[in-house]
């Protein structure tokens, strides 16, 4: 096996995998956010919440755009890159895939139209109904997804017959070990991330003095809705590290990079990982905090690198770093959500000009956080494709070199053009601001033998 054909079509998945999950993160946040905007105007009538739907929706729907067109080639990448990876599981992933496909996509084109153009079409009834469905959708699809791709992290339910993966118990193959707490860890993610852009472009329109009242009541909403995320995230992710720990004790002694197996063990807070040499440089630590985090206990054994094989280990340097770039900016999301409260109760949230600056600087390290959680969760489970079960080296295509590394080129020129197309839409959209012109549906007088009685 040519190892550049390993190394380009992991790369290459790594990248357009990489690419599109920002935009279900988008979708999933605001498919929410629209729920809670569109139940304002539908039981309140609140015309600001309208404005607010109005415009948070067209952002939806471009970054659902998007993010169609740059999930479509994943799958096709699982015949074509990972071809014996696909002959393997396919009999158990196959079917799990489609559920995404038949549940949550046809959900969600079925009602977007609707949720799109169905303003003065349909009566309020039914276009809160097409919102709620296409939120729903964005959940379920995350549902799907996890379950997939959490089976390949702690496989279950499953049986090994002439050399392919057979299900024989579907409720423990999709229920995996692994999978309520990557499920609830990710839409959380979705959540969080998504108030901190809806509270950054919120604190830039305060920051230009314009759009005063609006930006006011998306600034409240995010930072209410970071207020409950952010902190939720972290006992998730607590949660989540202790079932990794019980399943996957390789990628947490990578994660803090612990080459001894060590009761009590310390909580590394930097070092520069040597795989070769199996061990630290510059090491600084703090002990019994580790198995304080990771066991609950002051004394609790955690097991280190050596207890596996040198060949048998991730990247630990990568996972090292991608966790401690993830963990820092949680606990930064953690202030923000926290400053924002302290301010409200002072009565100084939208006067504070430092605290809405810093809005706009985090706004977009949501993303970088989750996309540094999914480099721990992937490059952690290696050289594992399918944790235990199969190597990713024995599940790459037997391709040319050179074909692998066109196919890259063109992806990272096609996706260059997608997030450029995506970013001049969004920023002008952004720009423009609220409409003020287009009427509100009524619900009274005329209205009423339209809409119907709300």
């Amino acid at each position: 096996m040519d190892l550049d054909v390993l190394l380009l079509s992991r790369l290459q998945f790594a990248f357009t995998i990489g690419f599109h999950i920002l935009f279900p993160t988008l979708t999933i946040g605001l498919g929410l956010f629209l729920v809670v905007l569109e139940a304002q105007w539908f039981f309140r009538r609140d015309e600001l919440a309208y404005r607010l739907l109005r415009f948070w929706t067209g952002i939806f729907a471009l970054a659902f755009g998007v993010g169609v067109v740059s999930g479509l080639v994943l799958s096709y990448q699982l015949g074509t890159n990972w071809s014996r990876f696909s002959t393997f599981s396919g009999n158990l992933l196959g079917p799990i895939i489609s559920y995404e496909v038949l549940t949550a996509f046809f959900l969600e084109a079925g009602f977007l139209g609707i949720l799109l153009f169905g303003w003065h079409r349909v009566s309020p009834r039914v276009h809160f109904f097409a919102t709620c469905m296409v939120a729903l959708g964005t959940i379920i699809s995350a549902f799907w997804i996890l379950a997939g791709n959490s089976w390949m992290q702690t496989p279950a339910g499953f049986a090994i017959e002439d050399g392919r993966v057979v299900a024989t118990d579907w409720w423990a193959a999709v229920f995996n070990p692994s999978f309520p707490y990557r499920f609830a860890h990710m839409v959380m993610a979705c959540l969080l991330s998504t108030s901190l852009v809806v509270g950054g472009i919120a604190a830039w329109y305060l920051l230009k003095g314009v759009h005063e009242e609006f930006a006011r009541r998306a600034l409240s909403l995010a930072l209410w809705m970071g207020l409950l995320a952010a902190p939720a995230q972290v006992a998730i992710g607590d949660l989540h590290g202790l079932n990794t720990l019980k399943h996957q004790p390789v990628k947490i002694a990578a994660m803090e990079a612990l080459w001894e197996t060590e009761a009590p063990a310390p909580f590394v807070v930097f070092a520069i990982p040597d795989q070769e040499a199996e061990r630290n440089h510059v090491e600084l630590s703090i002990p019994y905090v580790g198995s304080l985090i990771l066991t609950h206990s002051l004394d609790g054994a955690v097991k280190g690198l050596k207890e596996v094989p040198p060949q048998d280990r991730p990247p630990v340097a990568i996972v090292f770093f991608a966790f401690r770039l993830m963990v820092g900016l949680g606990m930064l999301f953690v202030l923000v959500a926290v400053l924002g409260l302290w301010l409200r109760m002072r009565g100084g949230l939208y006067r504070a000009r430092w605290f809405q600056r810093l809005c706009v600087a985090v706004s977009p390290l949501g993303f970088v956080a989750l996309l540094a959680g999914w480099t721990v969760t992937e490059v952690g489970r290696q050289p594992w494709v399918v944790y235990g079960l199969q190597r990713t080296a024995d599940g790459v295509s037997l391709l040319p070199a050179a074909s692998v590394a066109t196919t890259l080129a063109l992806f990272l020129l096609a996706y260059t053009v997608l997030m450029t197309a995506f970013l001049i839409f969004f920023f002008r959209m952004v720009r423009r601001g609220p409409d003020y012109v287009t009427e509100p549906p009524h619900f009274q007088d005329k209205a009423r033998t339209l809409y119907g009685q709300a």
